[in-house]
């Protein structure tokens, strides 16, 4: 068995404050769940209003469909939330 885990440390640009940064990332949260059926949260920067860390975390037993997958994340999440930026990006199998 094999877990891949999918590390993003995103700007929200134009938030004002920490309510209005997480009503931006609830939605974005349960559309990636929903499309790829992986766990995913906010894992870091909670009281920073303009950035923040979230996680993904796939498992399968083939590392390269783990990796496949989490690429296709990222990809998702450029394409259907322009107004985030990505600054890293970490994918890391065990």
């Amino acid at each position: 068995m094999k877990i891949g885990i999918l590390s993003l440390h995103l700007i929200v640009p134009g938030c004002s404050s920490l309510k209005q940064k997480r009503s931006f990332i609830k939605p974005m949260l349960y559309r990636i769940h929903r499309e790829y059926n992986v766990s995913v949260a906010e894992t870091g920067m909670q009281d920073n209003r303009c950035e923040v860390l979230i996680s993904a975390v796939f498992v399968s037993n083939k590392a390269g469909f783990i990796s496949k997958n989490l690429q296709r994340i990222i990809s998702f999440i450029e394409d259907h939330f322009s107004n985030f930026e990505i600054i890293d990006q970490r994918i890391e199998i065990i």
